[in-house]
């Protein structure tokens, strides 16, 4: 990653904490000044505090730390009380942080080690890989989801399907939601786009992005020409950003590989593919990681083009979601 970028943001949740611990004292200001008795309770509890903690260290009588205790105990019953009549709680008390995980560091604390949180990492995808690819977030999530765009007729001679184009899109929905809901689950298959343009595949998938965004996954974009010239890039060291790709690639929550198809392939990306789509499927970084893959090859194109190892993935472990009907993009 650009340590500059990292830098950048790393200042700005500073910012943020400080401004919450602002807030926060201020919140408190207005309210101990309307009911100065929360005040005097909190001043009794830092004192009763600090005494408890003298009498452990200092090994005083048992008897003496549990006075302090009961002391304490009533003073936060009473404090409760008040808060109650308040329609308060005692979260009034803490930080309005945006990520509880990290609490606005940056960090968190894995296998004892400080690692990014996910929260700055999916600030990080945005800023270096995703940009503009998923940037639609905003308006493309499921409420403006349209199936109305779709036409009810059914046209097997055309789309070979004995279903109309709008009950296609609203199963591929249901699979699409059910991907959300059961994204922890291991036994939870990626998911295959497939159709020609303007059918609703990047729409959809950022529908599904935008939702696991929500729920504090990490989601990663990137076009199949760009990522693979990217690695094999990084591997003939001619790029330095692509180590951090590559990394972020196997290990980002939600991988998703638009435009499957149209990179120009040799033997070096057949391996590289495969390479990350095996990877993920076997979550060899001790998480969960799946993957959408967007293509307008359809079945018989993807056997074609690509070698056995990487089409029986496919086949295997990824529901095949086939996109048909007239191209929506004129109907919005």
């Amino acid at each position: 990653m650009n340590n500059n970028t990292l830098k950048m943001l790393l200042k700005e949740y500073e910012q943020k904490r400080s401004s919450s611990f602002l807030n926060l004292e201020k919140r408190k200001g207005d309210l101990f000044s309307l009911h100065p008795r929360l005040k005097e309770i909190e001043d009794e509890l830092n004192i009763f505090g600090i005494e408890t903690a003298k009498n452990i260290l200092n090994c005083n009588s048992i008897t003496s730390v549990k006075n302090l205790e009961e002391k304490i105990e009533v003073l936060k019953k009473e404090k409760e009380e008040i808060l109650s009549s308040l329609n308060l709680n005692s979260s009034f008390f803490t930080p309005n942080f945006e990520c509880s995980l990290c609490e606005d560091t940056g960090y968190i604390i894995e296998d004892t080690n400080y690692t990014l949180c996910r929260c700055i990492k999916q600030k990080l995808f945005d800023i270096e890989y995703n940009k503009s690819n998923i940037g639609n977030l905003k308006k493309d999530n499921f409420k403006n989801f349209n199936s109305n765009l779709y036409s009810n007729e059914i046209n097997e001679a055309t789309y070979s399907s004995n279903i109309s184009p709008k009950d296609n899109i609203l199963n591929i929905r249901k699979i699409a939601l059910s991907f959300i809901k059961n994204f922890e689950n291991p036994e939870e298959k990626n998911l295959l786009f497939t159709g020609n343009t303007g059918l609703g595949k990047t729409y959809l998938s950022n529908c599904i992005a935008n939702e696991l965004l929500q729920k504090g996954k990490t989601v990663l974009y990137q076009t199949a020409p760009v990522m693979l010239d990217s690695i094999i890039d990084y591997r003939f060291n001619k790029s330095n950003l692509s180590e951090n790709l590559l990394s972020n690639i196997l290990d980002v929550d939600l991988l998703i590989i638009d435009d499957l198809g149209t990179e120009c392939l040799n033997s070096m990306k057949f391996s590289e593919l495969f390479n990350i789509i095996n990877t993920r499927l076997l979550n060899q970084n001790r998480h969960i990681t799946k993957t959408i893959i967007s293509t307008n090859l359809n079945l018989q194109d993807l056997s074609h083009t690509y070698d056995e190892r990487i089409f029986s993935r496919f086949v295997g472990y990824y529901n095949i979601c086939r996109f048909f009907g007239e191209d929506i993009r004129f109907k919005k």
